[in-house]
């Protein structure tokens, strides 16, 4: 830098020399020229230091004269001065300060090596002391370890103190979470200690399973005691079974004779609570007089029988649940058999008051419906409550099938008696020839037997059996009677009496299911009964018609007894008088009616005897014409005797 100053200086000072340079001819090796050539070839762009000493010369060249120009070296030359000092200063700063650290340095190492003098000096003197701290430290971790062991081996196999205060407290005071704890503990401490009898610390394990044993004992007697106490209070008609007293039943399940016990004094005090609860049904009513005494209702044996029974079902359900909450946690085998058992014997007391009532309603005859649908009502609430009960060996369920099969009896005998009642005073048809007075009450009393049996909650195979018994007791006697009632009649009355009956019996039974077979049986008697009505209805039209004499002798005619033209009354003018006659009826068929056809209820059996009928009549006038046509009868010109065809005549008559 210093050097290109004095250059720029030397240039400045020489320009009249450069101004002259023009008529001067350079020489080759003089410096002047060389420099100026080599300032001039200088590429100021690529040279980086060229561009930076520049850039630090224009911080302080700020003004371009003679004198700065001149005094550029000096300048130059104080800058670089200032700047070496002020790097000297600073630099001084940093050796004193190294030195310092230099000398701390130098003290912690003389104060570390006179400590490691003393540690050694010191290790000398404690070596002794030192071997003897180590074998204490080894023998302490083997008595820890000792400890340890003897803990976890108490931990394992000895109750704490607080369980064996909760055990003993639970003498007096009730029995809590706590107390399950420390049995369960208990327990646990008899299985495991069986391990040690199989090590080389029998007489431990031996004294131990004693010990738990005795202690195990006493607690399933406290817990006992405790559980008998609370059952005996559960004599309340609203019983809250607690957790605390479920958790004792799964505790005593391990000893069966407690468990049974218990159950027993739960069922006895449960009876007690059912038994009371029954009685103030009956005579008090609810809370409040709401709802009402049962025993207000006895003058209605269905709504009597029927609030006492259900009062039973909601009460064995509610026992059900009681029981069921008692022994939720109970896992021995039986346990259904025992809630069977427990839930009959709680029921048990109620059987006497209320076979005594049921008995009552019976007796009193209130009815053959009544006492059907008291039948009913007793095998569905039995078919109900042995669901809840599971077993028909219960005395409540043995009850209810006593009063079931009771109430069936007086049942059916009260239909024999009304049949026997029926026998002994026959009835005379009515000049309608319509179904008796008694026979009406006796299907309006059929009617409402099956009306009752339809609408029976019992289960469907129970109902189809009791049917077929029904309807025998009181269709057979029915027909029986029909029978006698009209065995003094025409034919013609007595089939239309019977089919009148028989109709009346197929219309009750149509309507009710199970009757399948007895409408069939109905449908063959009316059958027989209407070939008799349609034969003299045909009789009848033929006689009116004046063909009856003609068409009798015809079937009775044989060859040998000649031309049929021959015999008496069967000459061309009686046969033509009797076809004028047999026209007249065919003008208006339906006067020709017999008048115990007008006596028929039932008007789609009036047009089937009017139209069968019919057909007979159709017939014998066919056989009729056949014969007066055929030449081998001697009738002289059979066109004159016979008016119409038979297929006019069928025209007229269809």
């Amino acid at each position: 830098m210093t050097t290109m100053a004095d250059t720029k200086a030397d240039i400045s000072g020489d320009s009249p020399l450069t101004q002259n340079s023009g008529s001067v001819t350079p020489q080759p090796n003089n410096p002047l020229s060389r420099k100026l050539n080599k300032i001039l070839e200088t590429r100021l762009d690529n040279d980086k230091e060229m561009l930076e000493a520049l850039k630090a010369l224009s911080v302080f060249f700020t003004e371009n004269s003679l004198r700065t120009r001149r005094n550029l070296r000096g300048d130059i030359e104080r800058r670089s001065l200032s700047i070496n000092e002020e790097f000297v200063r600073i630099f001084k700063d940093v050796k004193e300060e190294l030195e310092s650290v230099h000398e701390d340095v130098q003290a912690m190492s003389t104060c570390c090596e006179e400590m490691t003098n003393r540690l050694k000096a010191a290790k000398e003197q404690t070596q002794d002391l030192i071997v003897k701290t180590n074998k204490l430290q080894g023998e302490n971790h083997r008595l820890e370890v000792r400890a340890q062991v003897a803990q976890a081996f108490l931990g394992k196999f000895q109750l704490s103190s607080e369980e064996m205060a909760t055990l003993r407290t639970a003498r007096d005071g009730p029995v809590t979470e706590d107390f399950f704890k420390a049995l369960n503990r208990v327990k646990q401490i008899h299985e495991d200690v069986k391990v040690l009898l199989r090590t080389n610390q029998q007489t431990a394990g031996l004294e131990i399973m004693e010990q738990m044993a005795v202690l195990q004992e006493a607690s399933y007697e406290q817990l006992y005691r405790w559980a008998q106490n609370e059952c005996r209070g559960l004599t309340q008609e609203s019983c809250d079974i607690t957790p605390v007293l479920g958790q004792a039943m799964e505790a005593l399940q391990d000893r069966p004779v407690l468990y049974k016990y218990t159950l027993d004094e739960f069922a006895t005090a449960r009876r007690s609570a059912v038994v009371r609860g029954f009685i103030d049904a009956l005579t008090r009513g609810g809370a409040g007089g709401t709802p009402r005494p049962i025993e207000m209702h006895s003058h209605d044996p269905m709504r009597y029988v029927g609030d006492m029974l259900a009062w039973l079902h909601q009460a064995t359900a509610s026992e059900k649940e009681h029981l069921e909450a008692l022994l939720k946690q109970v896992t021995i085998q039986g346990v259904e058999d025992n809630m069977q058992e427990v839930v009959g014997h709680i029921t048990e007391g109620v059987c006497r008051p209320l076979k005594m009532r049921i008995e009552q309603v019976i007796v009193a005859e209130p009815g053959a419906v009544l006492l059907y649908k008291l039948s009913n009502l007793l095998k569905f609430y039995h078919h109900t409550i042995s669901g809840i009960v599971g077993t028909s060996v219960a005395a409540l369920l043995m009850t209810m099938e006593e009063m079931h099969v009771l109430s069936k009896k007086m049942f059916f005998n009260s239909l024999g008696l009304h049949a026997s009642r029926l026998m002994d005073k026959v009835e005379l048809p009515p000049p309608d020839l319509g179904p008796t007075a008694s026979l009406t009450q006796t299907l309006a009393l059929l009617r409402e037997v099956l009306t009752s049996h339809d609408s029976s909650v019992v289960p469907l195979d129970a109902r189809q059996a009791d049917f077929a018994q029904v309807l025998s007791c009181i269709l057979d006697p029915l027909l029986q009677l029909c029978t006698v009632s009209a065995s003094n009649l025409g034919t013609a009355d007595m089939a239309t009496y019977m089919v009148n009956c028989l109709y009346m019996m197929k219309t009750t039974l149509a309507l009710f299911e199970f009757t399948d077979k007895r409408l069939e049986m109905l449908e063959f008697q009316i059958e027989a009964h209407l070939d008799t009505l349609i034969n003299e209805q045909a009789s009848y039209v033929l006689t009116r018609a004046g063909l009856s004499y003609i068409y009798s002798t015809l079937q009775q005619h044989t060859p040998e007894q000649g031309a049929l033209a021959n015999l008496p009354s069967m000459d061309n003018s009686s046969v033509k008088g009797a076809m004028v006659q047999f026209d007249r009826y065919l003008s208006s068929p339906d006067t020709s009616v017999m008048p115990q056809l007008n006596f028929l209820l039932s008007a789609a059996i009036k047009e089937q005897i009017f139209r069968q009928s019919t057909e007979l009549v159709c017939r014998a006038y066919g056989e009729v014409h056949s014969a007066v046509t055929d030449p081998a009868n001697g009738y002289k010109e059979p066109e004159s005797v016979l008016l119409r065809s038979p297929q006019q005549v069928q025209a007229l008559l269809s």
